[in-house]
């Protein structure tokens, strides 16, 4: 929603009259929100505060190494966090309605549905209808939380990120069922507040992202108290008398089944695309038979003329809102400025705010060698201390940096991964280079700022294939 904003917004500025509809279909649980979309009300936004506040307790710990006396017992107040961040989140939302205001963008709080490739039926909540025309129509509708309809008791007793973040009081012992960077991050900021948490991994954990980065961060998560239940399939939910919820699952390789009571169950089995309104089929819009995402070309358009689609909706494009953002913005600009840039989605940088953080750009090193074959693939990695870790005695097993490279003599850079504190900040400003093409020569040419963790990716020496030991010594 955040990116059909940006569209809108940069549309207005050509001039155009502009509208945008607007929608929440409150969650199973009755959880709604205003405008600004996933990311502003269930995603990014709190997502990153929750995730802010474990951090916080974290660094309570530390503060004692480094002299502080912090008195005992430390507690964390889930109900004064929440209003805070949801008031934070209200704020956005309201800033975003002044936006629209300001641009002279027409908002329209209806659920919109197409009559064909130039109508739009919207419909209050109470069934009253109005008619839209435009000369093009942008569909940027995003994803909702998947539940698993097979499991008993799953929709009545469960709860998705659509429902966590608004919260009043807090979740307790809770069971996050998934193994998604959704899943992960959750999970990893209710245990940094002191909730007893356990995730429960089907199969593989950041499915998608380079798997040796992943068991890394599942491993941190554990030795900071988040139990993993691995290979394991929920069966069943039960709510009990004393209003507990008893969790049935089975575990792939035995068979053999267990159950634990829980105060929350939170899913997060994937997003599907939020389109059973949009009337698309009948209007000729294709999407994926396998993933019901709309399918477009290189320049957002759908299958109908004049029908675009932006962001997580659409087939094949990643699920971030930044891409999303930048995707609004081109294509405003095509159809209405001198503009035929088209998106590159190469190189896209993100980052799993877990409490060790993961960022990556480019290819995992699984794609590189599916790509370019293992014997044309140059891994540079390290083992690495932050020295923030230190002084506080934390345990930096899991603190590592990998560079995939091609091995031809000006070994480009194809991909960069990183774990350790502020990933997210760090890949950012490596991503330029990634999108510039650098390679790693130019890397050891750059200095280091000292003393960072950044710095260590400008002094990696050991190569996978050497199998030398790649822990970093000294300062």
């Amino acid at each position: 929603m955040i990116a059909l904003l940006v569209f809108c917004f940069e549309a207005a500025q050509f001039g155009k009259k502009v509208a945008v509809l607007d929608y929440v279909e409150p969650s199973p649980k009755g959880t709604k929100w205003g405008l600004g979309g996933t990311c502003v009300n269930v995603g990014c936004i709190p997502k990153k505060l929750m995730h802010q506040a474990s951090l916080l307790g974290s660094a309570l710990k530390d503060a004692q190494h480094y002299g502080w006396n912090i008195s005992h017992p430390v507690r964390h107040d889930w109900p004064v966090m929440a209003e805070a961040i949801q008031n934070y989140v209200k704020s956005l939302n309201w800033g975003h309605r002044v936006q629209l205001q300001d641009k002279k963008v027409k908002y329209f709080n209806l659920t919109g549905s197409l009559m064909d490739a130039h109508t739009v039926r919207g419909l209050t909540n109470a069934g009253k209808e109005t008619i839209i025309t435009a000369e093009n129509i942008v569909i940027a509708t995003g994803g909702r939380p998947k539940y698993p309809a097979h499991i008993a008791g799953a929709l009545e007793y469960g709860i998705t990120s659509d429902d966590i973040f608004w919260l009043k009081e807090s979740p307790g012992k809770t069971l996050v069922v998934g193994a998604s960077y959704v899943s992960l991050e959750c999970a990893g900021f209710l245990t940094g507040i002191g909730q007893d948490t356990t995730v429960m991994v089907r199969s593989i954990p950041l499915r998608g992202f380079d798997q040796q980065m992943s068991f890394l961060v599942t491993d941190y998560m554990e030795s900071c108290g988040t139990r993993f239940l691995k290979k394991c399939t929920p069966s069943k939910v039960e709510k009990l008398k004393s209003g507990k919820l008893q969790v049935t699952w089975k575990h792939a390789d035995s068979g053999k089944e267990e159950m634990d009571d829980f105060d929350t169950v939170m899913w997060a089995v994937g997003r599907a695309p939020d389109t059973k309104t949009l009337n698309l089929e009948t209007i000729g819009v294709k999407i994926s038979s396998e993933t019901g995402k709309i399918i477009v070309d290189a320049s957002e358009a759908t299958s109908v003329p004049h029908i675009y689609a932006i962001g997580d909706i659409t087939e094949g494009r990643p699920e971030l809102t930044p891409t999303a953002i930048a995707a609004g913005k081109l294509l405003a600009q095509r159809l209405f400025g001198q503009s035929s840039e088209l998106m590159d989605y190469d190189n896209v940088p993100t980052t799993v705010f877990t409490p060790l953080e993961y960022g990556c750009v480019g290819l995992s090193e699984e794609k590189a060698v599916e790509h370019y074959g293992l014997d044309n693939i140059e891994v540079y990695h390290a083992y690495y201390k932050p020295l923030e870790f230190t002084v506080a005695e934390r345990d930096a097993t899991q603190c590592y940096i990998k560079m995939v490279c091609l091995r031809k003599k000006e070994q480009r850079i194809l991909g960069l991964h990183f774990i350790g504190p502020n990933a997210g900040e760090v890949i950012q400003g490596f991503a330029l280079g990634m999108k510039c093409g650098a390679t790693y020569a130019q890397m050891m040419k750059t200095v280091g700022i000292h003393p960072t963790c950044a710095e260590e990716v400008t002094k990696l020496r050991i190569t996978k294939r050497s199998g030398l030991d790649a822990k970093v010594t000294g300062c």
